[in-house]
């Protein structure tokens, strides 16, 4: 008698296309719903399982654990383990998954210019730290060579400017010249979506710590580039 049990270990689906275009290969590879957002949350380091669904509030655990075993079955993300004392099981994106930082660049400009495109959803942390690579106007930051801390839900990130060029990565905040501490829709909104300051600041929304006058130049480097036309 069969015992009725029915495995959870997820099946790696089969390729859909049969095309020798590598536009539709990395279809094969990523085209799936919720893969290249999985990546997404990859690019600014490792993630435990409940990180990652945190990251995307959408997603189900069954289709998460499918789509981690496929990504890492086309060699783009792997498993490790997190350093004491956290000692956990988590994934990362390998070397060749990391090259696929200037796609989403590409793609968030592109898609910015949706006149479809919703900015008031809601945004996580991935998805704000992705957008300041992706706007950031290296004109405006000529001369500018500082070091800006952001607490996001709690996570530290820091940003250091120099030479016109931006740098963003998981690392604490401690010794930046200012900081901004707050939720990533906070942060949008005070980037993207014209919201002051200080009104952010007089909501408990946003926290300020350190150097006003850089924290508003540094609001102000990443402008959205115009609507398509017809």
């Amino acid at each position: 008698m069969k015992s009725g049990k029915r495995s959870h270990a997820p099946a790696t689906r089969p390729r859909r296309y049969q095309d020798a275009c590598a536009a539709a290969h990395a279809l094969d590879l990523v085209g799936d719903r919720w893969a290249l957002l999985v990546m997404r949350e990859l690019l600014f380091g490792p993630r435990r399982f409940g990180d990652l669904r945190a990251g995307l509030p959408g997603i189900s655990a069954n289709i998460l654990a499918q789509r981690l075993a496929e990504l890492e079955a086309a060699g783009v993300v792997r498993r490790l383990r997190l350093p004491p004392p956290a000692s956990v099981a988590a994934y990362a994106l390998t070397d060749w998954g990391r090259e696929s930082e200037p796609i989403f660049m590409a793609l968030g400009r592109w898609a910015a210019r949706s006149p479809a495109h919703d900015p008031t959803l809601p945004i996580g942390a991935a998805s704000v730290l992705m957008s300041l690579r992706t706007m950031f106007d290296p004109a405006r930051a000529a001369g500018l060579r500082a070091r800006l801390g952001l607490v996001l839900d709690g996570v530290e990130y820091l940003a250091r400017l120099e030479d016109g060029r931006l740098a963003v990565a998981a690392a604490p905040a401690a010794g930046a010249e200012a900081v901004l501490a707050g939720s990533p829709a906070a942060l949008a909104a005070a980037i993207y979506g014209g919201v002051p300051l200080a009104a952010l600041e007089a909501e408990g929304a946003l926290r300020l710590e350190g150097d006003r006058d850089l924290a508003k130049r540094f609001l102000g480097l990443f402008p959205l580039p115009p609507k398509a036309g017809g």
